[in-house]
């Protein structure tokens, strides 16, 4: 007899809830079940104010519990909301399709453009079939095709970054993982199109790396963009996994953290105390933010020159005393 993991269809963010979340969740609870104006606007106040109030000053550490939320938006609930008539194409051309990584071709206010990202998963039997957004090595190659083929078609690139590394597994090594991203950091360098990347939940390094290499850099205000994760980092530095409050702060994970780093070029606002409390409130913003890069796509003021050297101001630090 199979046993199904998918969760129950009415699972929502209250059941969710982090505990800095607790009173944002038992104001939406009482809002389902209130009707007079009055006591809604009330409500609405109130919800409003607890928001502003719960992510004012939310550390590092609760930033990557966000952006690792389990019903935050994933890259296909982006394409629904965002894009018309998309169709997706399958395989490497070599050895094979990888489900964590997803990519097609789709149209953006009638504009025809190439999408590609990692896909998580929403309940739990897709992420496993998602492998948890962990790309293997064809699932990079089938990125890197889907570039290619942006350029041929002269079609903008949108790369929707969510992942927490790429695959680990003793067989990505052997088919080789290395390798693939490697080809994927060296081709976007010099590709001859616009490229748009966003960084949606987690960003964990190289395998988010290998998609993540564009013109502008978004990332969601309550998103992740790591070498490692925090966990890891604590048991590399003091062997001590309890320390991961402390990782998260000292590798400056953040959104506003690294748009200070010149790693990224805008944070996304997420409306509604989160993405996950409102999916087409944070898709309206990309939306907004797309729109921008492509009117600025179509005045030419994209280059792969430019690209390259907008990378190599990275990593430039002084000491003070």
């Amino acid at each position: 007899m199979s046993v199904s993991h998918a969760e129950p269809r009415n699972r929502t963010a209250f059941d969710y809830a982090l505990p800095f979340e607790r009173r944002i969740a038992e104001l939406h609870a009482r809002l389902a079940g209130v009707s007079a104006p009055a006591e809604k606007n009330r409500l609405l106040r109130e919800l409003d104010r607890e928001q502003k109030k719960a992510h004012a000053n939310l550390t590092a550490w609760q930033r990557v519990q966000l952006a690792r939320h389990p019903l935050r938006p994933r890259m296909l609930d982006y394409v629904k909301r965002l894009f018309e008539d998309f169709v997706e194409l399958h395989g490497d051309r070599l050895s094979g399709d990888d489900p964590a990584m997803v990519g097609g071709i789709a149209r953006f206010n009638g504009r025809s453009l190439v999408v590609v990202g990692q896909q998580k998963g929403s309940s739990t039997d897709e992420r496993i079939t998602r492998n948890y957004g962990m790309s293997h090595p064809e699932g990079y190659r089938k990125a890197l095709r889907l570039f290619e083929m942006a350029e041929r078609l002269k079609l903008p690139v949108v790369s929707f970054v969510d992942t927490p590394a790429a695959h680990p597994g003793i067989e990505a090594e052997r088919g080789g993982q290395g390798p693939a991203i490697a080809r994927n950091l060296l081709e976007l360098m010099g590709i001859r199109t616009s490229v748009f990347c966003v960084v949606l939940g987690e960003g964990g390094s190289g395998g988010a790396l290998a998609i993540a290499i564009g013109d502008r850099i978004a990332m969601f205000e309550s998103a992740i963009y790591v070498v490692c994760p925090p966990e890891r980092c604590a048991e590399i530095l003091w062997r001590d996994v309890d320390k991961k409050e402390l990782a998260a702060s000292v590798m400056r994970v953040t959104a506003n953290d690294l748009l200070d780093l010149g790693v990224i070029d805008v944070v996304l606002p997420e409306p509604g105390g989160g993405a996950h409390w409102n999916p087409d409130g944070a898709a309206e913003v990309l939306a907004k933010e797309l729109e921008l890069f492509l009117r600025a796509s179509d005045e030419g003021k994209w280059s792969p020159e430019l690209r390259r050297e907008r990378f190599r101001r990275m990593g430039v630090w002084k000491e003070v005393e």
